[in-house]
């Protein structure tokens, strides 16, 4: 199993860095941040630095849209990094959260959504694409590499990400709701006569490593928040009781009121005082590191390839630290 980090671009850039060095050390191999223009710095000048300071650590957004950067941009930014540093970027693509909505945007459609992650992905590869109409081929790429990994919840976005995307992200760490999801992007490879196990699947969680479990959750609390923030556009599309959605996603939404992205993805979001321990300790990965292995285990079993840990709380260099030390070597097994 491999491992990620994931933090905000809060400034200074040179805290993010500095983290992403311990990772690398520690043993992780993959470096993401989230991508949300207004509320964070921009990744990806970032991303320049952290790939100047690391030697093998790939690098990319957790994740961007087809939205608030035209898609030959991206493409491009993607590619110049990779020629600059050796193909070491991976591109997280979403419908857009934070990102879209705080500009006063509506996400993107799913359908949008298919068509950028091919244009997106050819052109970083050097390959000729068409963007609104146009047919376009970056001239100077050469050995481009860019896989595309989609992060989805709902049954439609599952579908999509089997038939077009390298990867899965799944951002939450409950294993039935994993095996679930992961089971549905395979059977959508499938049946679009993929091989389903070309399909990288990374789930990305909140880990916090320590005895003191009440301090942990209330650490990582704003997790369960920002999944409700999908899963209630999940209700609104398909019901509280479609059957397209497993209840033990949907049910402990009930007693959310709105969502105030200026505390997002923080530890004390005030938006998160509906997400019961239950839900926390669910998603999340919480207590001393044989409860971390024991669920990671499980999670690989499952097919989970990489998981991915929310460094955004009180204990990011000890959380980076005690997974080099204990968590990370124990699931090299």
């Amino acid at each position: 199993m491999d491992f990620g980090l994931v933090l905000q671009t809060d400034p200074p850039a040179s805290r993010v860095i500095s983290l992403m060095k311990r990772a690398e050390r520690n043993g992780f191999t993959h470096g993401w941040t989230f991508d949300s223009a207004v509320l964070w710095q921009e990744p990806f000048v970032v991303y320049s630095q952290i790939l100047a300071h690391t030697t093998t650590l790939r690098v990319g957004p957790m994740v961007t849209n087809p939205g608030t950067r035209t898609w030959e941009v991206t493409a491009s930014t993607f590619a110049t990094l990779n020629d600059m540093f050796g193909n070491r970027t991976v591109c997280g693509i979403g419908r857009g959260d934070s990102a879209m909505r705080v500009a006063g945007r509506r996400p993107t459609t799913l359908a949008r959504l298919g068509e950028a992650i091919d244009a997106i992905r050819d052109l970083a590869e050097g390959r000729e694409a068409e963007v609104d109409g146009q047919r376009m081929r970056l001239p100077w790429v050469r050995d481009g590499r860019l896989p595309v990994w989609m992060a989805a919840y709902g049954p439609k976005a599952l579908a999509l990400t089997g038939r077009k995307a390298d990867g899965f992200i799944l951002q939450l760490a409950d294993p039935f709701l994993t095996e679930w999801m992961v089971k549905a992007v395979r059977n959508a490879a499938a049946e679009a006569g993929r091989d389903p196990d070309s399909v990288t699947i990374c789930v990305a969680a909140p880990a916090y490593v320590g005895d003191d479990l009440a301090h942990a959750r209330e650490q990582c609390r704003w997790f369960g928040g920002m999944v409700g923030n999908h899963v209630a556009d999940l209700v609104a599309r398909y019901g509280e009781h479609s059957g397209m959605v497993p209840e033990a996603l949907t049910e402990y939404i009930k007693g959310r009121e709105g969502y105030d992205y200026s505390h997002h993805g923080r530890a004390g979001n005030p938006s998160t005082d509906f997400v019961p321990d239950e839900i926390v300790d669910r998603f999340c990965l919480l207590g001393p590191p044989e409860a971390h292995i024991e669920k990671l285990r499980a999670l690989r079993d499952l097919g989970v390839d990489q998981f991915a840990v929310y460094d955004m709380h009180d204990a990011q260099e000890t959380t980076i630290d005690a997974y080099g030390a204990e968590i990370i070597p124990a699931l090299g097994d």
